[in-house]
């Protein structure tokens, strides 16, 4: 039988989840500036296998623009190069045999817009997922009052608890998306 304790605990860990994923998606976002961030998810189909761009190639940023991609077996680039072309993130990789090198353009106001735009869409989709959580939780504790394991007073302490939770998260997010506007928007 589940608790009080045992639901705000799973709550706030699935939002917390929620937040570090939305931070995850913020670093491949594309600013102005080269992040390994922006490719090391990047699926690479490797003898069949979709497989990780950072777990068969060492990333790495010797310069502010430019990013390099040293892969384990040389004989991937040429999968490596598709799968970033394929990946759409607005950059043409170029394979001169031995690596892939990755020159982050400079970004046009209106690219940096498009960037912003989806930089909100994902904390939107971050704060639904949170409030999501907010809901399941809440129902949960008021199935555990209704069963008498919990009664109406710490039931209602329970639910201002998933509530400030749920503020603090939704506050953590728009920090976030503050922060990544503002380094999106930095010429």
């Amino acid at each position: 039988m589940e608790s009080l304790e045992e639901v705000l605990f799973d709550a706030e860990e699935k939002m917390d989840n929620t937040v570090k994923v939305l931070k995850e998606q913020f670093a491949g976002l594309r600013t102005g500036k080269a992040s390994p961030a922006m490719v090391e998810n990047i699926q690479v189909p490797y003898y069949g296998t979709p497989t990780r761009l950072r777990e068969m190639a060492g990333i790495s940023v010797p310069e502010p623009r430019l990013i390099v991609i040293n892969a384990y077996d040389p004989t991937a680039l040429a999968d490596i190069e598709k799968a970033i072309m394929a990946a759409n993130i607005g950059v043409n990789p170029i394979n001169d045999g031995r690596v892939v090198r990755l020159p982050i353009p400079e970004l046009s106001e209106e690219r940096r817009q498009e960037i912003v735009k989806v930089a909100k869409r994902q904390a939107e989709e971050g704060r639904v997922a949170i409030r999501n959580v907010r809901r399941d939780a809440n129902d949960a504790v008021k199935a555990l009052q209704k069963k008498s394991v919990a009664t109406e007073d710490e039931r209602d302490t329970a639910l201002a608890d998933i509530q400030k939770l749920t503020d603090e998260r939704i506050g953590q997010i728009d920090s976030e998306l503050k922060d990544k506007e503002a380094e999106v928007m930095t010429v």
